[in-house]
């Protein structure tokens, strides 16, 4: 059965009596501030959790809501998630156990071209489904050099890397999966974790094959040098240990950072020719696996929450090794703590003030429930492919939810439709991935492979959501 909190009556007589200003204006002036706090995050470094918080207050104020009903909105469980699982994957790159699973991999493809792609693309996958949200930074520096040397099409490279991330971003011990199923669950709509995760993972797998049957159909060609990749050649090009986070500028949107955009690059020289056997099985990276696959098993079987387990997972190694970690805690998101912590805060302020209720009402006037979620859909896509997925899944939901009200949508399709759309987009060279993507690449002209980029996305932008609409929504409605 899915309820719904019910809709702030009592606020509307708060408002004109505090402020004495009529709903319509307040929820005017709330989604006029919605907008702008998107606007500027967009066109300006400026974290967008921090001006999420400010229009809380301001808009709570206007609205009759008193600061401490703001205070007590704010999420405090997902600020433990975000802050427990970066920490635990900063500590694992820190002590090199991703180095590890990365170099272990790499001897898995016996220099085949085709392979080393679709490589790229699990290990990406494997890294975001054990929470790290860096996936693509940690492996750009290593597959796009790649890419570069032996012919393999640099679009196909980092568009794989990013399809595999993506694919996987809503494990249940992710930021994204768990902070999904987290709002979900509040709103009384239960969405399995894992057909959360299979959708989304299942559909990047397909955009990831057709994008290789296009670009990548001369790869199984044999007979020349560049059609094999040895170990020592991988990581004498690329390197493996030593990774550092470096700025590389600051993106329109810069995604779900909330700051100045990172790359992942190799902190050794181009010129090592150090191979897969130079990355050691030591106590701590035998214990730092253990304690990651601990976190997927109580997850998944024991049902613990996500961020209180990582976090004292996390608090764990640093207290076996505490010197050799002293950098893991650089890797918090601290950014992406403001982020999603201040759009949730003022989406709570927006739905005690009725703006949500409105915005559902509004959407139910289109006549068609289906043709609306086919709406927000693109919207949703369009917004995220610009700025942070994250922070527009937690605008999206909310609204959703009113529409979920009238029964005439599937509400477990629905839900994964908005997480499928928020994400796929990130493919943009505007995101995160994008940038990092794009730092990396080898190319003569980076103008044009960023318009490059910037089409294929545009493809995913138009196919995404009505291939996602179309499988998971019409299916599931009445």
């Amino acid at each position: 059965m899915v309820t719904f909190p019910p809709r702030p009556e009592c606020c509307r007589a708060k408002m004109r009596a505090v402020t004495g200003i009529g709903p319509a204006m307040v929820h005017s002036l709330s989604l006029l501030a919605l907008v702008a706090i998107f606007a500027v995050a967009t066109v300006a470094p400026v974290n967008m959790g921090i001006l999420a918080f400010v229009g809380a207050f301001l808009i709570g104020a206007l609205s009759g809501v008193s600061v401490g009903d703001v205070f007590s909105a704010f999420p405090g469980d997902t600020f433990v998630l975000v802050v427990g699982i970066t920490l635990l994957f900063g500590v694992a790159r820190v002590n090199g156990t991703v180095d590890l699973v990365v170099a272990a991999s790499l001897k898995l493809v016996h220099g085949r071209r085709w392979a080393i792609v679709w490589l790229m693309f699990i290990l990406s996958g494997v890294l975001m489904s054990l929470g790290s949200v860096l996936a693509v930074g940690m492996l750009a520096p290593i597959a796009m050099p790649i890419a570069a040397r032996h012919g393999i099409k640099p679009l196909l490279m980092g568009m794989m890397l990013s399809h595999g991330a993506l694919g996987a971003a809503f494990s249940p011990i992710t930021v994204y999966g768990a902070f999904t199923s987290g709002m979900v669950k509040k709103a009384g709509i239960d969405v399995s974790p894992l057909l959360l995760f299979a959708v989304p993972f299942a559909l990047n797998v397909l955009i990831a094959a057709v994008l290789f049957a296009v670009l990548g159909r001369d790869l199984r060609r044999r007979g020349g040098a560049a059609d094999r990749i040895t170990s020592t050649d991988v990581i004498g090009d690329a390197g493996i240990q030593g990774f550092s986070t470096t700025p590389v500028g600051t993106s329109a949107a810069d995604n779900d950072s909330g700051g100045t955009v990172t790359a992942v690059r190799p902190a050794h020289s181009a010129t090592s020719t150090r191979t897969v056997s130079d990355v050691a099985v030591t106590p701590i990276r035998i214990l730092t696996l253990l304690g990651i696959v601990g976190l997927v098993v109580g997850a998944g079987a024991l049902q613990l929450d996500t961020g209180v387990s990582a976090l004292v997972i996390g608090a764990i190694l640093l207290l076996v090794a505490p010197h050799a970690h002293k950098e893991s805690t650089d890797d918090i998101g601290w950014g992406a703590v403001l982020l999603v912590c201040g759009m949730i805060t003022y989406m709570a302020v927006l739905t005690e003030n009725g703006t949500l209720d409105m915005i559902g009402d509004s959407a139910r006037a289109l006549g068609s429930p289906l043709l609306a979620a086919l709406v927000l859909c693109f919207i949703v896509a369009i917004v995220s492919a610009f700025g942070s997925s994250i922070g527009t899944l937690g605008i999206a939901l909310p609204i959703a939810f009113p529409l979920l009200a009238d029964g005439g949508i599937g509400a477990v399709g629905f839900v994964v439709a908005l997480a499928f759309c928020s994400t796929v987009v990130d493919v943009s060279p505007f995101s995160t991935n994008g940038v990092i993507v794009l730092d990396q690449a080898q190319v003569p002209d980076k103008q044009r492979f960023q318009r490059s980029m910037f089409g294929y996305t545009v493809l995913i932008i138009i196919g995404a959501p009505l291939l996602i609409w179309a499988i998971a929504i019409l299916p599931t409605s009445p």
